[in-house]
């Protein structure tokens, strides 16, 4: 027989102003992270029955895939120093969400039907998925 047990965590309040924070810089991650994927998508669609024949076409940018964006926080943790307090396994975890939610948006469910465009977290709405 499996026993789960739960636990109420009561944090005090500076634990609770320091949650909040991360909490805030992780949307915020995850809202710049979803914005550089949006940009890219805009910037190299193009229709097959209506790509440009006489304009050249640029030179596409590098697809900002988990690994790149990954790989990315190292910069955003040397600008901006309050990310160094949040692990790097959560910034991980933010980088997977938008990848979930970035390939939902192109792959089918069981059933047939295609998941919408994912949105961008409000102001208090990162942890509502």
């Amino acid at each position: 027989m499996r026993t789960a047990y739960q636990y109420r965590l009561r944090p005090n309040s500076y634990q609770i102003a320091t949650i909040e924070m991360w909490l805030e810089l992780l949307r915020r991650q995850y809202n710049y992270r979803l914005g550089e994927r949006f940009s890219w998508w805009e910037e190299n669609r193009c229709p097959v029955n209506a790509c440009p024949l006489v304009m050249p076409i640029p030179q596409l940018r590098d697809n900002p895939d988990y690994y790149s964006q990954k790989k990315d926080l190292v910069n955003t943790k040397d600008k901006f120093p309050s990310y160094k307090l949040i692990h790097s396994q959560v910034y991980r975890d933010c980088i997977k969400w938008v990848k979930l939610a970035f390939d939902r948006w192109f792959k089918a469910d069981k059933s047939g039907q295609k998941l919408g465009k994912p949105r961008f977290k409000g102001k208090g709405r990162y942890l509502n998925n």
